[in-house]
């Protein structure tokens, strides 16, 4: 779960937000229903954690300096999303939740549980309990369901802590862009990974942004698709690369596609089937196999390759998605493997592994980035994905 950089006062924001658009404190107290000089002292606070002025003072009002233009896109961007789900929960909730509240939702949405939640926050489990109370309270309904075994989030739950956790993902891109602007390198870059970037693209891009930038913090994750989406649509991770997938799973993502790639069909040097010309499917599918992850694009071509010619697939499978570990259980065996061309280029060139030849061409797959819709880069980021797109040129070349 992302914790809110410097933890925001939700009210600050509004604050800050109701000065820039009317130009004047006084103004901006009446808006927001608090006195002025409450508003100044808000203000002052705010600008220290922003790390310097947000506004110029003149004789004709107040106006944004170049950090508060940086800090009142991202603001405005969090509170648009943030307040349109605390408003579909009750027309209340955009005037009455904190950001202490905000996070006990979220943290106990995930743990289902007030201790596990309380744990994870670092406070005691009656602070979260009250927090969730007084949210409820104010909203007039409940947002979880009380059973023996915790605490479930009513969908309207849900989608308000999703709404929260992608504000304050923004705010942390603020903090990013606020570092960048005196210099610094603030906000790390979190890349999930399918299996064929992290040897293709990926490597090449990484090291092009590290010489860029030798201290900006970059995290790269691997796991599973439908783990590395949870975690983008969450705001957890900023962009995924590898296998796209047709259609898109869900509406609140996009993806772009950078390059093509096909399967092959691998074996050790040496393997009966090695050198042979168009080896036949009924003789590939008595095989034993080292292949992908069942629901990858990449598996559901493997197993379209058998059903469509009217066979069973093998029956003897391995799933993997690790050349390094395909290439070693080839090389001790005589099974044989399914796994992306240009992952196994640097196997076959160096004679670890051979292709074979099964007489038909694998259609394509397009392999590219997945963002959040609506997402918008840091300038970091931005330069990363540069790098990414240039390497994706040169292997599409």
């Amino acid at each position: 779960m992302p914790t809110p950089p410097k933890t925001p006062n939700l009210r600050h924001l509004r604050a800050f937000l109701a000065i820039a658009e009317t130009g004047s404190l006084t103004r901006a107290a009446a808006r927001v229903h608090v006195s002025q000089p409450a508003v100044s002292q808000a203000l002052a606070g705010f600008e220290r954690q922003a790390g310097g002025p947000l506004f110029d003072r003149t004789g004709q009002g107040v106006f944004l300096t170049e950090r508060g233009r940086v800090l009142e896109a991202r603001v405005r961007r969090a509170l648009n999303r943030l307040d349109a789900a605390l408003a579909a929960v009750s027309p209340r909730l955009p005037l009455t939740a904190t950001t202490a509240r905000l996070m006990a939702l979220i943290a106990t949405a995930e743990a289902q549980n007030f201790t596990l939640a309380a744990r994870r926050l670092g406070v005691a489990q009656p602070t979260v309990h009250r927090a969730i109370a007084q949210f409820e309270a104010e909203a007039g309904k409940r947002l979880f369901e009380r059973t023996s075994h915790g605490v479930v989030p009513t969908r309207a739950c849900r989608e308000l802590a999703e709404a929260a956790r992608l504000a304050f993902a923004e705010l942390a891109q603020a903090d990013a862009e606020l570092a960048e602007l005196d210099g610094g390198d603030g906000g790390a870059i979190v890349i999930g990974a399918l299996p064929l970037s992290r040897s293709v693209v990926l490597p090449e891009a990484l090291a092009r942004f590290r010489a860029a930038r030798p201290r900006h913090p970059v995290t790269v994750l691997d796991g599973r698709y439908g783990d590395l989406l949870t975690g983008l649509r969450r705001g957890e991770i900023d962009f995924i690369l590898g296998a796209l997938r047709d259609p898109p799973p869900i509406g609140d993502i996009v993806q772009e596609a950078l390059f093509a790639d096909r399967l092959a069909v691998l074996a050790r040097p040496g393997h009966s089937l090695a050198g042979r010309s168009c080896v036949p499917l009924e003789t590939l599918a008595r095989q034993a196999w080292v292949v992908p992850r069942t629901g990858t694009p990449a598996r559901a071509q493997f197993d379209e390759l058998f059903t469509r010619a009217g066979l069973v697939p093998p029956e003897s499978i391995l799933e993997c998605g690790s050349i390094l570990l395909m290439r070693e259980l080839l090389g001790r065996s005589d099974m044989l493997g399914c796994i992306s061309a240009r992952q196994a280029e640097a196997e076959v060139a160096r004679g670890l592994l051979v292709p074979l030849d099964i007489g038909r061409d694998w259609p394509e797959r397009p392999i590219g980035l997945t963002f959040r819709a609506e997402w918008v880069p840091t300038r970091a980021q931005s330069q990363l994905i540069g790098f990414i797109r240039k390497a994706a040129d040169r292997a599409r070349g």
